[in-house]
């Protein structure tokens, strides 16, 4: 898989994406059919609201007690014949996991859809180990063809349209006739249900992610569309569930909550089509199901966030709904945001797990328009985390020098209200002035950032403070 640019390099990356025409038109689906349907589910369910406070509160208490739940959950799988294994580091996990397929000589893994099999590089470290591992999901699958990243946590393959996806299948299956004929949605879809038959039936393991993992039974929940998730762990002899910590519900009550929310906010569903919960190997009395049921627990930073300022953003359930109605996120699609987690969600998570260093542009890119937290199904306040994220940015001088300048210089004014109102009060009549004949400006000094893509516009005069002071005495 080729490996994107990290967030140092977002600037060069969004330019490209706004450039990119293909990309463009294929970020219109988010823009139109993802909030639609998620508005649509919503007003149907007049409890919804009261649904997001009870998720938040189950997150909260999930994390605050996460301890108890975790070693509880544990218990439960052991209990059921399974295996648990804890994982500090993205490295330590695939590890576990190759060394599993090593053991059983496996040659081929099939995987269901998994974010954090991609945070912790899960396919490349099987791919050295000379063991072949194949997505199963369809956009994943389509994804992994060319060589990408997921562009999205929902729909890895958002950024592209029905024409580059007919272009890969006739670029990589070459053994099919050249004249069939690829242009219906459906035909797509049929052939790669065939192509991937062969793939589920020859696997030795089956890797899965988890949606949630349930202390009460010991099972893990898988939601999906495709049914891709069942194949991939009732087929193989071996079925791995690779999940970070923060995953567990005390209840299977608990979790039919979070289900209730989840999918409304993600597709705009009542339900996904298919929701799997399996708990342990296959039982004397079961007609399928794996030999072997082993969970890979993964921190790789999750405890450090514990008791942080960014202790919040553990309670998401990875729904998509934050990015789907971001206007970055439109804009620029996920790629650019060059690591695993795009949009508001990825902007706050990305900086907790690789270090603001290395991922400091995400949380300036965005708008603050608030609608990630207006629509996150357990009211993640996203703004205010990305806010955080800037000032340790600020706090370690990793922003620009121009910028630290520029809050300094305003810094100074503002601890002196007087001359702060008298330095703008100069300066918007100077540039009301200067602007009088056009009413914009499409060049300012220290204001190229602006000017390069838009016209700044002329002020009208006076200053808002002015103006309200003003109204004051008339009134």
């Amino acid at each position: 898989m080729t490996a994107h640019p990290t967030s140092p390099q977002f600037k060069d990356n969004a330019h490209r994406a706004l450039a990119d025409t293909q990309l463009q038109k294929a970020l219109g689906n988010v823009r139109h059919n993802f909030i639609e349907k998620r508005a649509s589910a919503a007003g149907k369910l007049p409890e919804f609201e009261a649904l997001r406070d009870q998720a938040r509160d189950l997150r909260d208490h999930v994390l605050a007690h996460l301890d108890i739940y975790l070693e509880a959950y544990e218990a439960k799988v052991l209990a059921s014949g399974g295996h648990v294994h804890w994982a500090r580091t993205a490295e330590e996990a695939c590890r576990i996991v190759v060394d599993l397929a090593k053991d059983r000589g496996a040659k081929s893994v099939a995987k269901g859809k998994s974010m954090v099999s991609e945070e912790i590089g899960l396919n490349a470290a099987l791919e050295r180990a000379g063991i072949r591992a194949v997505e199963t999901d369809l956009g994943e699958y389509i994804i992994q063809l060319r060589g990408e990243a997921p562009s999205h946590i929902i729909a890895p393959a958002v950024h592209l349209n029905q024409e580059d996806v007919e272009a890969e299948f006739r670029r990589v299956h070459t053994w099919l006739p050249k004249d069939r004929d690829l242009h219906e949605p459906e035909a797509l879809l049929a052939e790669a249900r065939a192509e991937l038959r062969a793939k589920f039936l020859a696997a030795d393991i089956g890797v899965t992610g988890a949606n949630f993992l349930v202390a009460e039974t010991g099972t893990s929940i898988i939601v999906t569309n495709e049914g891709n998730g069942d194949l991939s762990q009732v087929l193989p002899r071996v079925h791995v569930v690779v999940a970070s910590i923060e995953k567990i519900v005390p209840t299977l009550e608990d979790a039919s909550g979070l289900l209730r929310v989840l999918a409304r906010s993600a597709t705009g569903q009542d339900m996904s089509v298919y929701t799997t919960l399996s708990t342990g190997p296959r039982r004397a009395e079961d007609s399928d199901g794996p030999g072997e049921y082993h969970v890979v627990l993964i921190d790789n930073g999750r405890s450090n966030m514990l008791g942080s300022e960014f202790e919040e953003m553990l309670r998401c359930i990875r729904c998509g709904a934050c990015m789907n109605h971001c206007p970055v996120y439109h804009a620029v699609g996920g790629h650019a945001y060059g690591w695993v987690y795009p949009g508001p969600m990825g902007a706050v998570l990305t900086p907790s797990l690789i270090g603001v260093d290395k991922a400091g542009h995400l949380p300036n890119a965005s708008t603050f328009c608030g609608r990630c937290e207006s629509v996150c199904p357990v009211r993640i306040p996203l703004p205010k985390l990305m806010r955080h994220w800037r000032e340790r940015e600020f706090e370690r001088h990793l922003s620009p020098a121009v910028a630290r300048s520029g809050l300094g210089l305003w810094a100074f004014f503002a601890r002196r209200p007087a001359l702060y109102r008298l330095a703008t009060s100069l300066a918007m009549g100077a540039l009301s002035l200067a602007g009088r004949r056009k009413g914009r400006f499409a060049s300012l000094p220290f204001a190229s950032g602006w000017t390069q893509t838009r016209d700044f516009p002329a002020p009208e005069g006076r200053t808002f403070q002015a103006q309200w002071k003003a109204r004051g005495r008339r009134s």
